[in-house]
């Protein structure tokens, strides 16, 4: 509703709006979006949380020995091929490998070679969409965000599965991720959702991520352990 003579009126002074037009300290601090008042509190409490929990999560995890994260990867790739099957003709985006992540770069080539196509996220803009480009082995690559390496080439495509490294998900297959909302928000826009996939270390399971709207839980998480899905918080053994 506009006001009564301009909409140069200043915070804090009468007006004819239907509500306050001050509403910075409602601001989602992720998104920008305006939260309803009564959330507002449980969500910034909810931030702060993840904050502590994905420093406890990622010291956790790169405090895994290299050969052991090595063979933990390896079982994850295992658990990988064993619930995807067939791959060939399928494009699968997984990662670069990231403060102690597993490592899929062997998975990826297997991949590759079966007939698959693997891509890697690559951030183009602080709040925008993340786009995937083809990749495999021997092609050249260039720092990204994070200097993490990402394809050179321009070309983007859609992929039909999505693997999304995990610092943290629950029993519902929710994802503690870095807290950008890169994976969040793309995977909300896709048009034709892919199968979506978190993977990471058993040592990473907690409680829960305490979920917010803009969440996008996976279809399944896989660990070393074999495969979890959100239907009743158990596990597929491997």
């Amino acid at each position: 509703m506009k006001p009564a003579d301009n909409d140069n009126t200043p915070c804090g002074m009468e007006s004819e709006y239907a509500s306050s037009p001050c509403l910075m300290h409602r601001l989602d601090p992720l998104t920008g979006a305006v939260m309803p008042e009564i959330d507002r509190q449980q969500r910034i409490d909810v931030m702060r949380w993840r904050k502590a929990e994905r420093q406890r999560l990622i010291a956790l995890r790169q405090a895994i020995p290299a050969a052991q994260r090595r063979q933990l990867s390896r079982r994850i790739a295992r658990s990988l091929d064993e619930v995807l099957g067939d791959v060939c003709g399928r494009i699968a985006s997984f990662y670069w490998p990231f403060r102690g992540e597993p490592d899929l770069r062997p998975w990826a080539e297997a991949v590759a070679a079966r007939g698959g196509v693997c891509a890697l996220p690559v951030v183009v803009g602080r709040h925008e969409q993340l786009v995937f480009r083809p990749w495999r082995k021997g092609d050249p690559l260039e720092p990204g965000v994070w200097n993490i390496p990402v394809p050179s080439t321009e070309v983007a495509v859609t992929p039909d599965i999505v693997i999304a490294p995990t610092v943290g998900f629950d029993p519902a297959c929710y994802r503690l991720g870095y807290g950008g909302g890169f994976f969040d928000r793309t995977l909300a826009a896709f048009h034709h959702r892919p199968r979506i996939i978190g993977v990471g270390f058993a040592a990473q399971a907690i409680r829960t991520i305490f979920p917010q709207p803009h969440d996008v839980p996976m279809d399944m998480i896989v660990t070393e352990s074999g495969a979890l899905t959100p239907a009743d918080g158990t596990r597929q053994p491997a």
